[in-house]
């Protein structure tokens, strides 16, 4: 069975600044950094008003976007000693995540006794865990979550997430049903449970890709025929899903997965010319994305042109360091 590339799914709830913007300044010397613009008007006024965190605040964020992580994290703590409020305490969780999942994990952990109606807090230790490969831990925190708040949507995705960490795809796909019920609105959720839905073959795939058709009055989404192409795959039924792809890529041309999962087919179908030129068509589309290459690397292995497949796999090793499959698949040709 081809292993399909996922779209659209829910990004994790990471904990971010929602005001940081990132820029290197390197040039900046670190001693007398808070006397020196653009820092000294803020502590100026905490000279001034030493017990207003939010200048504080102010301050740490803008340290830590001037790549001043130290000077950052002791304003941010300084921010949330004076008056422990979440995005003070999420905005610290950022950075500490930084240092190591167990600092983090320690802090919000403090956090929570403070603020025990948090769910994002919460949500942030069930993070922590999974990140720490404590997945029952993680699990349990999302089930008190939803215990509670039973359209908890956080909590929900998460559980979900762990529930596919543990190939419990049944289980998963019971929780975003649940999700949806609450969400039926909810965009990534939908796309979601339909992708889930076409990756185990059930059939609930096309009602739900139908009804996305139904209500894209534009008709500019390829999303549900995506969908459709990846479950008729998963099926055996190689024509429609190409058919389905080939009408996702009508719908969006630049939908780098329909192409790459249409190539798919064809290499099942050892239609290696014509998977090759679907891959090659993903490059196209993005160029610096290291599936296609990898891809294309094994329709030209299956060609016995082994220069070029050399060269595919080492340049989908470049632009991922994870795919250690092409790095071997090159050692090896």
């Amino acid at each position: 069975m081809p292993v399909f590339l996922v779209l659209g799914m829910r990004k994790s709830l990471y904990l971010l600044f929602a005001a940081f913007v990132f820029f290197s300044c390197g040039e900046e010397k670190e001693e007398g950094v808070l006397s020196s613009p653009p820092f000294k008007a803020l502590t100026d006024s905490i000279e001034r008003s030493p017990s207003d965190a939010g200048l504080y605040y102010r301050r740490g964020v803008m340290l830590y976007g001037r790549n001043f992580p130290e000077q950052a994290e002791q304003d941010l703590r300084k921010a949330w000693q004076l008056q422990p409020e979440e995005s003070y305490a999420l905005s610290l969780t950022t950075l500490l995540r930084q240092k190591s999942t167990d600092s983090a994990l320690t802090f919000l952990q403090q956090a929570s006794q403070k603020l025990p109606q948090s769910i994002a807090v919460k949500i942030g230790i069930a993070r922590a865990y999974e990140q720490k490969k404590q997945a029952d831990q993680a699990l349990a925190i999302c089930e008190q979550i939803i215990d509670q708040y039973p359209g908890q949507l956080d909590a929900l995705l998460l559980k979900a997430e762990l529930l596919k960490e543990q190939n419990r795809q049944a289980e998963a796909i019971a929780t975003l049903e649940k999700a949806y019920s609450y969400a039926p609105d909810d965009v990534e959720l939908v796309h979601t449970l339909a992708f889930d839905y076409a990756e185990s073959g059930n059939p609930k795939t096309l009602a739900l890709a139908d009804s996305l058709i139904r209500v894209d009055v534009e008709a500019s989404h390829a999303e549900p025929y995506y969908f459709k192409g990846v479950y008729y795959s998963n099926k055996g039924n190689q024509a429609e899903a190409i058919r389905q792809f080939d009408a996702a890529i009508s719908h969006n041309y630049n939908f780098m997965n329909a192409h790459i999962n249409k190539g798919i087919v064809f290499y099942e179908q050892k239609a290696y010319q014509k998977a090759a030129k679907a891959f090659e068509l993903a490059i196209a589309i993005s160029p610096s994305d290291a599936d296609p290459y990898y891809w294309l690397a094994r329709a030209q292995e299956a060609m016995n042109d082994k220069a070029s497949a050399r060269l595919n796999y080492q340049r989908a090793y470049e632009l991922d360091k994870t795919m250690t499959k092409a790095a071997e698949a090159a050692k090896k040709l």
